[in-house]
């Protein structure tokens, strides 16, 4: 793969993976181990999470189309090896904000219809986590799957929050950002309607933080929802523009004296 051409994204915005639909991949040992290989990129690389995360669901019987999509990755890492998370300094004249995006894709799973969940959080100006994964549970509607998605980010801004003040740093009150006016409406209406009571717990977990004035959920609308990599793919104009959102910058436009290695 040296010497292949690189790619703008690491999945086709039209790339639709299932179990079924090719014949078996000849070696299963090379796509497990490569695809093994990929999930350390995650650790640095939010831009990666979701089509990481897609290949991995298939690492027990992989198929041709399967080993098409992971090739299709490595020609996107092979033309941004200089790309990484671009760490800036917070205002010492502040306190910290902590802020989350939150975002589902509804029934994207072909195969079982469970939605996905993807979150970034920021400390500050950076990025500090960030995932992509499926639902355990099918969702009977978007509004239910961007909920599950809302209560999963609530619970790590809490654990972030908790980490802030034993260490005494000053933050202000976490916030979450989510596209969807249902959710936001949902989390500050505190009548349960009946048509919500299969996620009653995510709702109670969520609105007993917002009442108690302990979490802010606001929205924002859908092109600036920076969760949105981390759900789906995208074209390539839109998985740019995210990507820079995701604080993953190259190293060497923001640090020209790193050109070539050396510190001039």
């Amino acid at each position: 793969m040296d010497s292949a051409k690189s790619l703008p994204t690491p999945m086709s915005s039209s790339c639709k993976l299932t179990k079924t639909g090719s014949s078996p991949f000849d070696n299963p040992t090379l796509y497990r181990s490569i695809v093994g290989a990929l999930q350390y990129a995650t650790i640095t690389r939010p831009d990666l999470a979701f089509s990481v995360n897609k290949v991995c669901q298939y690492m027990s019987n992989p198929l041709e189309h399967h080993w098409t999509a992971v090739k299709r990755i490595l020609r996107y890492l092979q033309g941004s090896l200089t790309l990484g998370i671009q760490l800036r300094p917070a205002s010492p004249h502040c306190s910290l904000s902590i802020t989350a995006f939150c975002d589902a894709d509804w029934a994207s799973d072909p195969d079982d219809r469970k939605s996905v969940s993807g979150a970034c959080l920021f400390v500050g100006p950076n990025i500090v986590t960030w995932w992509s994964k499926k639902q355990q549970t099918v969702s009977r509607s978007s509004t239910e799957a961007e909920y599950r998605s809302l209560a999963l980010a609530s619970q790590k801004l809490i654990w972030i929050e908790s980490l802030l003040s034993e260490l005494k740093f000053a933050h202000q009150c976490p916030l979450v950002l989510c596209d969807n006016l249902s959710i936001v409406a949902m989390a500050h209406n505190p009548i349960l309607h009946h048509r919500t009571k299969h996620i009653e717990l995510d709702l109670f977990f969520v609105r007993d933080r917002v009442q108690s004035n302990l979490l802010q959920i606001k929205h924002i609308p859908s092109e600036d929802q920076t969760a949105d990599a981390l759900t789906k793919p995208l074209s390539n104009s839109r998985f740019l523009a995210l990507r820079k959102l995701l604080q993953v910058v190259d190293r060497f436009s923001t640090h020209p004296q790193l050109q070539g290695g050396i510190l001039e």
